[in-house]
């Protein structure tokens, strides 16, 4: 990768937001089920609309910022650029990657299963990235364990380290045995500030002295929490993934080599009490203790770790509350999620506002100590839209509206950035909101059956009803296109795709609690690929690019 195309991977994250991101494919995965809706897990392909060949995957299962980073939509633009695809599976499929349960066997099928829908034959086999988060976060590493020779890089996000004792998801992690290593395979674990904890980072300075040809990179998100994907920490993975293709990937081949160690550099850990720091340099020249130092690609990305470190070492700490209906909400410091905010929404049944303001550290009384500017509000996962920073919207999506343990919860992040004084913030929220509404008139929804996709054709009108006279809603659980308002409307397709590409909209109405109860949604399909019958595929598929 050239530098010019390293920078530009950083600047196009700067500022970016979160997309109602859509997945052209999604495929069911055989021979598994999950424990949490006694179903099938389903896996969402996304690939980039100009990739002519994908050259690796970055897959993820569902826990929470997986979501978030694989929906930013200059994340997405950045993974184009590279050629790289996302797949998200929900439910998990395995937290700890148990082989002996045959989830490798699952995997391997999924992976066939989506190469098949899509055209994109190369999906079973190019290299992949896991990257999980938190519950997750050791599911990456013991992937790269048991498949050396396909893992470009591994993410662990706001994570574990390798062979942890302090899984994510609370029990004993795998044994690898003694010849099992992930030696010459480039692996990011990321730490946020708000979350630090020693035990957590010390495994992993312990794997580099086990296992000297590890390639193990960290990452204290400074400034920020266990919860959140910042734009720059976003930035920060994207580039460590374009510097694995670089270093690894053989163009011609396809095939992975190991990275050189001793052509990388060192740089010295990072520590809430932060004093002089030895100066990162390169493998053989570092002077400080290698044994507290963790393994960078080279002097750019070290420099950018040591930046990061810079940002806020020496500021003031500020505090953000949650204000709801005028009053703050109770701050709980034992809680996982230390504010649960009650969902109160106007009468249309799913809008809903939150607001901000700066507080002490208590969380319970406002303060006008603190840096300058707005404080913004994000999603992190869960069936929420943000409108803006005080205003959200119950909005449904591709996982439906009865997993027990995911439709009904909804996180959100507040966060400010900081300045020369104080030090960026951030602070998570949660709301939990019931399944269905079981009270009140029934309803229920008329939507007739789509067209398919015909010439010329940008948008489709949807035209669902609801028996109470209830504005229905809809979302696009998969295939090339998004939903706005009551439009449906068509993206670009890739280039390799293969004809017919299903898009399944999906009709609901929550309901108002107390009066009137949630609708059964309903399903509808379109092919596009309605004009092949008439004038071949060819024509088709040039149709269809236009149309998107």
């Amino acid at each position: 990768m050239r530098k010019l195309d390293i920078v530009c991977l950083i600047c196009l994250l700067c500022g970016t937001v979160l997309s109602a991101a859509e997945w052209q494919w999604s495929v069911k995965v055989k021979g598994c089920v999950s424990r949490e809706t006694g179903e099938p897990q389903e896996a969402f392909l996304w690939i980039p609309p100009a990739c002519e060949r994908v050259k690796a995957i970055m897959v993820g299962q569902q826990n929470m910022s997986e979501e978030t980073l694989f929906h930013l939509s200059a994340f997405r633009e950045a993974m184009g650029r590279l050629g790289v695809a996302l797949i998200w599976i929900t439910p998990e499929l395995d937290q700890r990657w148990n082989v002996t349960t045959g989830v490798q066997e699952v995997f391997d099928k999924m992976l066939a299963d989506l190469a098949e829908v899509s055209g994109y034959t190369e999906l079973v086999d190019v290299p992949i990235v896991p990257i999980g988060h938190s519950a997750q976060a050791t599911f990456p590493w013991n992937f790269a364990a048991w498949n050396p020779e396909r893992t470009l890089a591994v993410i662990s996000l706001h994570g574990d380290a390798p062979r942890t004792n302090l899984t994510g998801y609370g029990r004993a992690n795998l044994e690898w045995g003694r010849t099992r290593n992930i030696d010459g395979i480039p692996g990011l674990m990321i730490e946020g500030e708000y979350e630090w904890w020693e035990a957590r980072v010390n495994p992993a300075l312990a794997f580099r002295m086990m296992y000297p040809e590890s390639c193990i990179s960290f990452l204290c998100d400074t400034g920020r929490g266990h919860f959140d994907v910042a734009d720059e920490t976003a930035a920060y993975i994207a580039l460590f993934i374009g510097k694995a293709m670089e270093h690894r990937l053989d163009e011609a081949s396809g095939k992975l080599k190991p990275v050189n160690l001793r052509a990388g550099w060192l740089a010295s850990r990072w520590s809430p009490m932060e004093g002089k720091r030895p100066k990162p340099a390169p493998y053989s020249d570092y002077k400080g203790d290698t044994h507290d130092a963790f393994w960078y690609f080279d002097e750019e990305m070290a420099e950018l770790t040591e930046a990061r470190y810079r940002k806020h070492l020496g500021k003031r700490m500020q505090y953000i509350g949650i204000r709801q209906k005028g009053g703050l909400v109770k701050y709980d410091s034992k809680a996982h999620v230390r504010i649960s905010v009650p969902f109160s929404p106007e009468a249309d049944g799913v809008t809903f506002h939150l607001q901000t303001c700066f507080t002490d550290s208590t969380r319970s009384v406002r303060t006008d100590e603190h840096a300058a500017g707005a404080i913004r509000i994000d999603c992190v996962c869960g069936p929420v839209e943000k409108v803006d920073d005080t205003t959200f919207v119950l909005s449904f999506s591709r996982i439906g509206m009865d997993n027990p343990q995911r439709s009904g919860s909804i996180t959100l992040v507040a966060s400010h950035p900081g300045d020369k004084v104080y030090k960026g913030v951030v602070q998570e929220l949660e709301m939990k909101v019931p399944l269905r509404i079981t009270e009140g008139k029934r309803q229920s929804i008329l939507f007739p059956s789509l067209n398919d996709v015909r010439h010329g054709t940008e948008r489709l009108v949807l035209h669902a009803e609801s028996d109470c006279g209830l504005p229905v809603r809809y979302y696009v659980k998969e295939g090339p296109a998004e939903v706005s308002g009551n439009e449906l409307r068509f993206t670009p397709i890739p280039p390799r795709s293969r004809f017919p590409i299903k898009v399944t909209v999906v009709a609901w109405q929550y309901g108002i609690a107390g009066k009137v109860q949630t609708a059964e949604p309903v399903e509808r399909c379109a092919l596009r690929s309605a004009c092949a019958i008439l004038h071949g595929a060819e024509m088709c598929k040039s149709v269809l690019m236009a149309s998107g």
